[in-house]
């Protein structure tokens, strides 16, 4: 194979040198396969029992508070707890709450009331997960790495975005959300015990128990740093503003192509996988900021151009470019936060980046759902998208640092390499962090 094209090839470095990554990186994707299909029939069965876009985006806001409260103490308790054990438990539950989702679609007449439940404790659950998965990373993949590992977890997620939402759409649409949530209990079954298999994470020596005054630090850290500030708010912005994922259904319905809905879905992953297949590059970049700005404008532009057409493979091809912007995004902050943040504060911080990645799609699908029921859907997702490219602007002017980022001249970069690397740290100063 030509030098060149090798070049674009994905790093498979982290995958040959951690045994750890392997395991999470293969039971991610078990997980999200048997996920995705509780994502497309969780949606699709409120619309079936309201008929009502407002419904449907109302279980955006019934996440909201769980995984605002459980996100920052689960950031908290990943520093102050084993991270393996967390993860375990966590998704013990989140399979229970799947046999709930089963057990209430055999009923002869399913109810509301439990769909909305099961996503205020999906969200809680995720919340107390997400920051013991997501510090984990820096712990078992070397500071070199880490970039490749985040385009090989891109690249996991793609490849069950694409089947998946696929496949779950064929079989809400053809066998009923019982198969569907049936096959979610099973992934997270399985899941756990891949889970189990994983390598004792203890927290650093002296840590704090969890408690508000940690987290408030955490915060503090995090309000210091222009860069991550930047990071949280513009991905913040994006999602608020142009995930429209949750009004899919009525937008398939007004393009008179409910064949479309499965494809809709699995669309972002599509243009995800499209950048995580040539991501050989990524390892030898440096300005992680301009990759998130120009992929959180590009996400906003290419979602404005899918409510703006009303042919349905436009809209499609127009999704695929959203999630090539999006996956873009993505890679620079997963690699900011993992080169910049002390190990102490891991856990904490990826609990802030918990809410900067999940609150704003929650937001997203009621602004989605309210002005889809007023307007329609395309006018929803359109204006969406010119408001996210408007956001990205004005705060990328508003944190100029973040678009200077550059991994080989940020102090917050260089610190955390040279804890990494050995004892050769200097000695920390009078605010507890190395100078």
């Amino acid at each position: 194979m030509a030098p060149k094209l090798t070049a674009l090839l994905p790093d498979l470095a982290p995958w040959r040198s951690s045994r750890d990554f392997r395991l999470l990186w293969s039971q991610g994707l078990v997980t999200y396969l048997g996920s995705v299909m509780a994502l497309i029939a969780l949606p699709l069965q409120i619309k079936e029992l309201t008929g009502s876009p407002l419904a449907v985006g109302v279980m955006g806001a019934v996440e909201l508070v769980p995984l605002v409260v459980f996100g920052l103490y689960g950031g908290a308790l990943a520093d102050a707890v084993d991270r393996r054990r967390v993860i375990v438990l966590t998704e013990a539950g989140l399979g229970l709450l799947a046999v709930v989702l089963l057990l209430n679609a055999m009923l002869p007449r399913p109810s509301l009331w439990p769909l909305y439940v099961v996503a205020a404790g999906v969200a809680a659950l995720a919340g107390l997960q997400r920051p013991a998965l997501d510090s984990l990373l820096a712990r078992i993949v070397p500071h070199n790495q880490l970039a490749a590992a985040a385009a090989l977890n891109a690249l996991r997620w793609q490849a069950g975005a694409i089947a998946g939402p696929a496949l779950a759409g064929l079989v809400v649409a053809y066998a009923g959300n019982v198969p569907a949530y049936a096959t979610t209990v099973v992934c997270f079954a399985a899941s756990v015990l891949m889970c189990r298999r994983l390598s004792p994470a203890p927290p650093v020596e002296h840590a704090a128990k969890p408690s508000w005054r940690g987290i408030v630090e955490g915060a503090r850290y995090a309000w210091s740093r222009p860069v991550l500030l930047g990071t949280y708010a513009i991905d913040l912005a994006a999602m608020f503003f142009a995930f429209p994922n949750t009004i899919f259904p009525f937008l398939a319905d007004e393009l008179d192509a409910d064949w479309s809905l499965g494809l809709m879905y699995s669309a972002g992953a599509v243009g995800s996988l499209l950048v995580s297949l040539t991501s050989g590059w990524v390892s030898r970049t440096r300005r992680h900021g301009l990759l998130v700005v120009c992929g959180a404008a590009g996400w906003g532009l290419a979602m404005a151009a899918a409510g703006w057409t009303s042919q349905v493979w436009l809209v499609l091809a127009c999704l695929a470019l959203a999630g090539a912007g999006d996956m873009l995004s993505g890679l620079g902050r997963s690699t900011i936060w993992n080169q910049t943040i002390p190990d102490r504060l891991r856990g904490r911080l990826a609990g802030i980046e918990v809410l900067s990645y999940s609150v704003g799609p929650q937001l997203g699908q009621v602004r989605a759902g309210a002005m889809a029921g007023w307007t329609g859907a395309r006018p929803a997702i359109w204006s969406g998208g010119l408001a996210c490219v408007a956001a990205v602007g004005l705060l990328t002017m508003a944190l100029p640092r973040l678009l200077a980022y550059d991994s080989r001249t940020d102090e917050d970069a260089a610190r955390r390499r040279a804890q990494e690397e050995g004892p050769t740290v200097p000695a920390p100063g009078p605010d507890g962090e190395n100078r």
